[in-house]
């Protein structure tokens, strides 16, 4: 078994976008405005930033990390109006695996799942669709908060 050239960049090129993301919103002046606004607008909006434009930029960059997934995934899997609305659950899966809050607990994750479906799917491919869940189940049964989350 070998991974093509072209998924294998695509791995690598995830990662560093990824981390890149971490990075901006944990390590940088801008992301510490970030998650303050998120915690407290009013008390940012009192520093003199600008709360909505933030928030909206925030968006923007969402959307372009979303669209760039998708050019990405767009040789690999059929082009389609809906290509994405199969992965919903498992992106919410791996938020809650990885915790509320936590960018670093859903970027472990979210490669985690992708390698133990990878696995399931070769060597038991009929539980590859339910593995995920079942992993899902099992954690919120032994930590609620998902594996790197903050408590309430």
């Amino acid at each position: 078994m070998f991974l093509p050239i072209y998924r294998g960049w695509v791995v690598i090129f995830s990662l560093v976008v990824c981390l890149a993301t971490w990075f901006l919103i944990e390590k940088t002046q801008l992301g510490a405005y970030l998650r303050a606004a998120t915690e407290n607008p009013t008390l940012v909006r009192a520093f003199g930033i600008n709360v909505p434009r933030m928030i909206t930029l925030t968006y923007g960059l969402g959307v372009g990390l979303a669209a760039l997934a998708g050019v990405l995934s767009a040789p690999i899997n059929q082009v389609r109006p809906l290509m994405g609305a199969d992965l919903i659950i498992v992106v919410f899966a791996v938020v809650v695996i990885g915790g509320m809050g936590s960018i670093m607990g859903s970027i472990i994750t979210g490669f985690a799942l992708g390698v133990i479906e990878g696995l399931t799917k070769f060597f038991y491919p009929e539980a590859s669709n339910t593995v995920v869940f079942v992993l899902m189940v099992v954690v919120l049964l032994v930590k609620p908060t998902g594996l790197t989350g903050r408590a309430a």
